[in-house]
C-alpha cells in the first residue's frame, strides 16, 4: 500500500465524492493525498469575477480539510508536469479523478495517463464518477446513438436512473498531506479586483446551505422561476459548476412532485452528452446550415456588443440583464434567453461573441450548457427553437417584469418611471430619462430584416 493522490478539478467538495472514496480505498491507512493544479489554460479565458470564484472555492475547500488535519496542496504549471512530479515526491501508489468530459479535460487526463505511464513505476489515473448524475455516453437511444433531442433523452435519462449519493465521510479517511508536511505547497495567488461585483458566499457548506433553503421554496418553483423580479431560482448553478455539490445530492432529495427543478438538472446533462459526443459544437455550429445568415462587421459590430455587453442598448430588461452579470457574474436564466435573442437577431452578432462573453463573466459559466443554450436561441443547436422565434425584449419585459422590479434593481437610471414607461422609456414625452440611451435599434425593423435573411438562406442554402 501507499497513499493515493486525489486530484481535485471541478469536484471542490468532501461530501458525496465517489473518487475521494476510491482514493482512501486504494491507500488504506497510507492515506489521501489533495492535490489542485493551478492550471493557466483554465484560467487565462476567466474574467475577474470567475478567477475570484474558483479561488474562494479553492480556499473554502482548503479550510474543510485543515478541520480535518489535512490541507490542500497547490501547485501551478502544467498538469501533465505537475501531477507526475507530486507522485514521484510522494511515492503515490495511484491519482484519482472525477472523470471530465469536456474536450480540454479529456485531452489533458489523456497527457497526464500517458505521463504517469512513464514514470520508472507507472502509476495508474484512475476516474471514478464525473460531475454528473449520469455520465455522458451512458444513455443513448435505441440504436445506440447519442441522444439530439431533450424530450427523449429525458425519458432514457430518468429510466436509466442513478446511484445514491457516495459515502465519503472526511471525518473517517485518512489524510497523508498535512501544511507542516515535508512536501511543499503553493500559496493560492490573490484575488483580482472584482470591483463592487458581489459573489456569493464559497464552498461546500455554504452549497448545502443554499439547497436546504431553496428546498423549502421548490412547491413555488415552477412559476417563480420565470419571473425575473421574484427571487425563485435556486442559486444552485455557481456551486454545480465548481462542483462544492453534486447533482445527485439534490436528485436523492426530490419527490415526483418536483419534476420541473428535475428537468432543469436533466437539461445540464444532456447538454454534457451532446458535447461529449460532438465535441466540436463547443465552437462551430451543431446545425451548420445557418452559418450562412448575415452579421454584422467591424466598427458596427464592435459598437453594437459594447453596447450590450455595458447595457446600454435602450431596451430596459436587456440592460438589467447585462448589468446583473456584471454585478454579480450571473443572470436570471429568462433574461439570459432575452439577451442572447437580441444579441443575435436584433443586432446581428454571431452567437460565439456573445457565448464568449457569457464565459467570461459568469460564475456558473459550464462550456456545455452554455455553448449549447446560445445555439438553441441562435436557432442552430439540438432542440433548436425555430429561427423565427424572436424574443420581443418590451413583450418579455412586461410579462416577466411586469412592476418593474428587475429593471429598476439594475439600471438606476429609470428609478422614477411607472407604469407602460419603465418598459419602454422611449415613449415618453420628453423620451427616456437623462444618462439612459435611446433604442440601439428598432426592434420591429430588425425582426423584418432577420427573417427575410432566414427567409433567403432556406431559398438558397450555402
Amino acid at each position: 500500500m501507499s497513499a493515493s493522490v486525489l486530484w481535485f478539478r471541478r469536484d471542490l467538495r468532501l461530501g458525496d465524492h465517489p473518487a475521494l472514496a476510491a482514493a482512501a480505498e486504494a491507500a488504506a491507512a497510507d492515506g489521501v493525498l489533495p492535490l489542485f493544479v493551478l492550471d493557466d489554460a483554465l484560467l487565462r479565458a476567466s474574467g475577474p469575477a470567475r478567477t475570484a470564484w474558483v479561488l474562494r472555492s479553492l480556499r473554502a475547500l482548503d479550510r474543510d480539510l485543515r478541520a480535518h488535519g489535512s490541507g490542500l496542496l497547490v501547485r501551478h504549471g502544467r498538469p501533465e508536469d505537475v501531477v507526475p512530479a507530486v507522485v514521484a515526491e510522494t511515492a503515490a501508489g495511484s491519482v484519482h479523478i472525477s472523470a471530465d468530459h469536456a474536450p480540454y479535460g479529456r485531452r489533458r487526463d489523456e497527457r497526464v495517463r500517458v505521463a504517469l505511464d512513464a514514470l520508472p513505476d507507472p502509476v495508474p489515473l484512475v476516474a471514478t464518477g464525473s460531475p454528473y448524475a449520469v455520465a455522458p455516453g451512458r444513455v443513448r437511444t435505441k440504436t445506440g446513438t447519442p441522444f439530439q433531442v431533450y424530450g427523449p433523452f429525458y425519458r432514457a435519462w430518468m429510466a436509466h436512473g442513478w446511484r445514491a449519493p457516495a459515502s465519503s465521510d472526511p471525518a473517517s479517511m485518512p489524510w497523508a498531506y498535512s501544511p507542516s508536511a515535508g512536501v511543499p505547497s503553493e500559496p493560492l495567488p490573490e484575488e483580482p479586483d472584482i470591483g463592487a461585483t458581489a459573489l456569493p458566499e464559497a464552498g461546500e457548506a455554504a452549497a448545502l446551505a443554499t439547497w436546504a433553503s431553496f428546498r423549502e421554496q421548490l412547491a413555488d418553483y415552477p412559476e417563480a422561476r420565470e419571473r425575473a423580479d421574484l427571487d425563485g431560482s435556486s442559486r444552485l448553478s455557481p456551486y454545480l459548476k465548481i462542483g462544492s455539490i453534486h447533482p445527485r445530492t439534490l436528485l436523492a432529495e426530490l419527490g415526483p412532485q418536483d419534476d420541473v427543478f428535475r428537468r432543469e438538472l436533466a437539461w445540464r446533462e444532456f447538454y454534457a452528452a451532446v458535447l461529449d459526443a460532438w465535441p466540436a459544437s463547443a465552437r462551430d455550429y451543431f446545425r451548420p446550415q445557418l452559418r450562412g445568415l448575415p452579421y454584422v462587421t467591424g466598427r458596427e459590430l464592435r459598437e453594437r456588443l459594447a453596447a450590450w455587453q455595458e447595457g446600454r442598448t435602450g431596451y430596459p430588461l436587456v440592460d438589467a440583464g447585462m448589468r446583473q452579470l456584471l454585478a454579480e457574474g450571473w443572470m436570471h436564466n429568462r433574461v439570459r434567453m432575452l439577451v442572447a435573442s437580441f444579441l443575435v437577431k436584433d443586432l446581428h452578432i454571431e452567437w460565439q461573441h456573445g457565448a464568449r462573453h457569457f464565459l467570461r463573466h459568469l460564475i456558473d459559466g459550464d462550456l456545455a450548457s452554455n455553448q449549447h443554450n446560445w445555439q438553441w436561441v441562435a436557432g442552430c443547436g439540438t432542440d433548436a427553437a425555430p429561427y423565427f422565434r424572436i424574443f420581443n425584449p418590451v413583450t418579455q419585459s412586461r410579462k416577466f417584469d411586469p412592476d418593474g422590479v428587475y429593471i429598476r434593481r439594475w439600471v438606476p437610471e429609470l428609478r422614477e418611471l411607472t407604469g407602460r414607461d419603465v418598459h419602454e422609456p422611449w415613449r415618453r414625452g420628453d423620451g427616456p430619462p437623462p444618462g439612459y440611451p435611446s433604442p440601439i435599434v428598432d426592434h420591429g425593423e430588425q425582426r423584418a430584416d432577420t427573417l427575410a435573411a432566414y427567409e433567403e438562406l432556406r431559398r438558397h442554402p450555402g
